[in-house]
């Protein structure tokens, strides 16, 4: 090393170099420790490149850990006394290098120990507890550790997809979109980070009873088999909250936008009928029912150029409706309308329109172990199978979905949420507190003293035939989500609809009541089947089939002139012409070729 340069660089810029990286390293980490520079600060040196990173930019994840020195940690019996007794806080801790925060390039140079019974001459750090290496939102899932990791980064996506009561005041926020779960429900078996963080406060999901069980092919894989007593009764119900908002914008030259009811005579007037429900000041009043295509604020805006605004007698003003529509596959009520101002003297109006949403066939519901489930049939409950005391499961999911999955901590969270019911008593399920074996054991202790199987088999019997069937099932209680994403709003259907202006095929999106792709692989599907016919109908007659004048002669791109009344090719004069059906498409892609000065020309058959 003597006398090599090891370049220092500061938030990826060069600063200069030194000759001994490892004391460099050692000096600016203990000048943290003991607060001389900031404890923001993060060095890291790299032995392959040769080079040391220092980084204090923002953004960056970093994660405390206790400083171990000389094979025991920093934060003595002493110091963990006066942090019970609260004469000490964590920010003392940090003041006083007993803990850092490593970033991800600095972690690169330690050796982490997971407990103090690990801790070797070599390691550098420890962790605080052994959930620390799961983030907040995994830490709020029980029995993390029996999933597999791929499953909890699921739970925590499906977390945030869910529904449940995100503010209490809900119903005074205009938020663009929301869902409020009806009677949302702390669960039965809780974590500590989420008893820490107080998250019931605005709970998500609900406890439901589930059966591990298959329903006469109903749910194959994902799919959920659910009672309709249970959603009769609440479960999964929930209101969807949009808000519509507009202003009364001003022009330059005085003009400003208008709410009011357009008059007949308004640009783009939408007939009587469209603005039936709107009052007398143009706006739509609470508590009335909306459906696609309702005018909500009524509203008429200048013309878009000044030559449009001198009428036919060059003295009335002429207007345009610029109204707000309710989205087309949209319906449901007004729920309120808000009026206010801006400091410009602005006026502006939100519109809160609220639907119900009950769980219908193809809603999305999942587990806190990564187990999602479309739901594929709404069982009456005298057809659903019921246990011995006459309890019917709330939820029938496919048993094959657990082991394919490796989601072991959905089994154990279902037996513990049948203990936690029976013994009325909320069970923790933080991850590594209790080893499997010991928890399953307590659990066993629970329901065998309420007189069920140890394992939370119980006989089920048929609602169809009333018979029992020969195997034992699995039946427990299990925390599940309803997600947001709902058959309701996700519906698109169109036969014929507007067609793009540049390429003449179809829109695309729900928004713009736009037709479903006929991709590449849907076309693959159709010319191994050999289905010409069909594949011309889908990719050419029901999407941009236009016809085109081509030159016989020199295949040039030709046109009618309707003045002469014949057919011209403005490459070579010529018109012997023959009309030629091809896709709109490949017209634009031969147009923008000529732009580049290149010219294709198109060789015709006899």
């Amino acid at each position: 090393m003597d006398g090599k340069k090891t370049y220092v660089y500061l938030n990826g810029k060069a600063i200069g170099y030194i000759t001994d990286p490892a004391k460099f390293v050692y000096e600016v980490r203990s000048a943290r420790r003991s607060g001389k520079i900031s404890g923001e600060i993060n060095v890291a040196y790299s032995d392959k490149l040769d080079s040391i990173n220092i980084n204090t930019d923002r953004g960056r994840i970093r994660k405390p850990y206790l400083i171990v020195e000389n094979g025991r940690s920093r934060l003595t019996p002493e110091l963990n006394e006066r942090m019970k007794k609260k004469e000490i806080n964590f920010s003392y801790l940090l003041r006083n290098g007993i803990v850092e925060y490593l970033d991800a390039e600095e972690e690169e140079n330690a050796l982490v120990a997971i407990d103090e019974s690990s801790i070797t001459n070599a390691t550098t750090h420890l962790e605080f507890d052994l959930t620390a290496i799961f983030g907040l939102s995994a830490n709020l899932a029980p029995y993390a550790e029996h999933n597999a990791i791929a499953r909890q980064a699921m739970s925590v996506n499906y977390m945030k997809q869910s529904e449940g009561l995100y503010a209490t005041n809900f119903n005074q926020r205009f938020d663009s979109r929301t869902y409020v779960l009806f009677y949302p429900q702390a669960p039965l078996i809780t974590t500590v980070p989420y008893e820490a963080l107080d998250v019931k406060r605005h709970a998500s999901g609900q406890n439901l009873v589930v059966a591990l069980s298959t329903y006469y092919g109903y749910n194959m894989a994902d799919a959920l088999v659910i009672n309709k007593a249970a959603v009769d009764r609440g479960v999964g119900r929930s209101m969807f909250y949009k808000s519509y908002t507009d202003e009364e914008r001003r022009y330059p030259g005085g003009q400003r936008d208008r709410f009011k009811v357009p008059p007949a005579t308004s640009e783009g007037y939408m007939g009587e009928h469209a603005y039936s429900k709107l009052s007398e000041d143009g706006i739509i009043e609470p508590e009335m029912a909306v459906d696609e295509g309702d005018v909500l604020i009524g509203k008429v805006a200048p013309p878009r150029f000044l030559e449009e605004n001198i009428g036919a007698s060059g003295l009335e003003e002429r207007m345009r409706d610029d109204s707000v529509v309710l989205k087309p596959g949209e319906n449901g009520v007004v729920d309120s309308v808000l009026f206010t101002e801006t400091p410009g003297a602005t006026r502006t109006v939100k519109v809160r329109i609220r639907s119900l949403r009950v769980p219908e066939k193809g809603d999305k519901f999942a587990s806190r172990h990564g187990q999602k489930g479309v739901l594929a049939l709404l069982a009456n409950p005298e057809d659903m199978p019921f246990t011995e005391s006459g309890i019917v499961p709330d939820i029938l999911l496919n048993p094959l979905s657990i082991p394919s999955r490796l989601t072991f901590g959905h089994l154990l969270e279902e037996i513990a949420g049948k203990a936690s019911a029976l013994s009325g008593s909320i069970l923790d399920g933080t991850a590594f507190t209790e080893s499997g074996k010991d928890r399953l054991k307590k659990y066993g202790e629970i329901l065998t003293q309420a007189g069920f199987d140890v394992h939370g088999d119980e006989t089920l019997y048929d609602g169809m035939t009333g018979r029992p069937f020969k195997a034992k099932i699995f039946v427990g209680v299990t925390y599940y989500y309803r997600l947001y994403h709902m058959v309701s709003n996700k519906m698109q259907v169109r036969s014929r609809g507007k067609v793009q202006i540049l390429t003449h095929q179809p829109t695309e999106g729900k928004a713009r009541l736009g037709a479903l792709r006929f991709g590449e692989m849907e076309r693959d599907a159709l010319v191994g089947y050999g289905a010409s016919l069909l594949l011309k109908e889908r990719m050419l007659d029901q999407s941009d089939k236009t016809a085109v004048l081509i030159c016989r002669q020199c295949g040039g791109m030709g046109y009618y002139d309707h003045i002469k009344r014949i057919q011209t090719c403005p490459m070579c004069g010529a018109s012997a012409l023959a009309e030629v059906e091809i896709s709109y498409a490949f017209k634009v892609l031969l147009d923008e070729i000529r732009s580049m000065h290149i010219m294709p020309t198109v060789k015709l058959k006899d």
